[in-house]
């Protein structure tokens, strides 16, 4: 999709942060790249003024940093550390968020819960590729932000809406965290399934089993990343 086409559905700042955000997250632009907006102005064959602003909002979401006197840049990679600081912020927002969505559910909640599952498990039949993961990448991201925004709580919901953008930064290099995309499947079945009943405890339960499940395969996954190559 071109900028200009985007831009007729929605403001250019919006649509330029959705394509800035997307070419981190699938390693079109790496991990502490710098992001130098005359340069992106002429890629992108827009102004300066939208792409400012699109970069100050993805600063808000963890995925850019601004450097005084330098500029912009993508996020490094998360640190182990920052990764265990992540897990256990979510464990403190997500079960709750569930528990309050699983009191509120609604057919279209779960029809829109059930949208998100069907492309996780497709995509975790496929070979993790630059073409499975954006789908595998938003369908997780839509369905943990529908069930935050069933919860009914707005300043919760706006909670994890910022942490989710950090929830992406792992994933800045191309199909890191993809191949537990089956895992990811069954785990969010099983907390459907909980909705599904209206099991308030249940469904924060399998919640919270989620995230830590899905917490322990980062580190993995961000350990291999950091491991060195075997020699030639």
């Amino acid at each position: 999709m071109t900028i200009r086409k985007a831009a007729r559905r929605a403001p250019l700042a919006d649509s330029l942060y959705e394509i800035l955000r997307d070419q981190f997250i699938n390693g079109t632009r790496a991990a502490g790249e710098p992001l130098n907006i005359a340069i992106l102005s002429r890629e992108l064959d827009v102004s300066q003024t939208p792409i400012r602003e699109a970069l100050a909002r993805l600063e808000a979401t963890g995925l850019v940093q601004r450097e005084a006197l330098r500029g912009y840049r993508v996020a490094p990679l998360f640190s182990e550390e920052d990764l265990v600081s992540l897990r256990d912020a979510r464990l403190v927002l997500e079960p709750a968020l569930t528990r309050a969505a699983a009191a509120r559910v609604t057919p279209e909640f779960l029809g829109a819960l059930l949208e998100t599952m069907e492309t996780l498990d497709e995509t975790s039949r496929s070979a993790a590729d630059s073409r499975t993961f954006p789908r595998y990448r938003s369908a997780d991201e839509r369905f943990h932000m529908a069930i935050a925004r069933q919860s009914g709580n707005p300043f919760l919901a706006s909670a994890y809406a910022a942490l989710g953008g950090q929830v992406q930064r792992f994933r800045l290099f191309a199909e890191l965290g993809s191949s537990d995309a089956g895992d990811a499947a069954e785990e969010h079945r099983r907390i459907y399934e909980a909705l599904q009943g209206h099991d308030v405890d249940l469904a924060a339960e399998r919640m919270s089993e989620h995230v830590t499940n899905a917490g322990a395969r980062a580190l993995r996954d961000r350990r291999d990343v950091a491991r060195p190559a075997p020699p030639l």
